[in-house]
């Protein structure tokens, strides 16, 4: 962001977990005062280390709270571009999807991966509604919509939808 002259206009997480929250402090130290925003159903779990996973990663995060809750279908205005906030419950309860239609692009966090779904064996995860947050939620948008998961390669709807495994449309 330095180096191409960008300023952040918000911190918006798919999930509270360790692994999407750690670097909050250090882009805090970049940009201090830069909002964050997480669906409401995590609002609490930013500050709470047993609920976003950093006690047991042994390095206890807690972020300050967030300034801006996210809900379902809600329309988020980012550079002059509008992207729609799609909540996929299951890997966590606060799992969103952000969702740009002129572009067909997806950031789909830990919802989704190319052949796989996030994981459901932690604090608040569970198979059926995950199961339920992609067909309902992300196997509905176009086909051609590219997905961009939070770990791993970018895989598409149509692709997901007849092959995944874990999740048959």
């Amino acid at each position: 962001m330095q180096r191409e002259g960008l300023i952040p206009e918000a911190i918006i997480l798919t999930h509270s977990h360790v692994d999407h929250i750690g670097g909050i402090p250090d882009i805090h130290g970049q940009f201090p005062g830069l909002p964050i925003w997480i669906h409401r159903a995590e609002a609490q779990w930013l500050g709470n280390p047993l609920l976003n996973l950093s006690d047991g990663a042994g390095i206890r995060v807690t972020p300050p709270p967030p300034s801006r809750v996210l809900s379902d279908g809600e329309t988020l205005e980012l550079a002059s571009q509008v992207w729609r906030v799609i909540h996929t419950p299951g890997h966590s309860p606060g799992g969103i999807t952000l969702y740009h239609p002129p572009s067909g692009t997806a950031l789909v966090g830990d919802t989704l991966f190319a052949g796989s779904i996030g994981r459901t064996d932690l604090p608040g995860g569970d198979f059926e509604t995950l199961a339920e947050s992609i067909r309902r939620g992300l196997y509905t948008l176009p086909g051609t919509t590219r997905c961009l998961p939070g770990h791993g390669p970018e895989t598409t709807i149509d692709q997901e939808r007849t092959t995944n495994p874990f999740v048959q449309g």
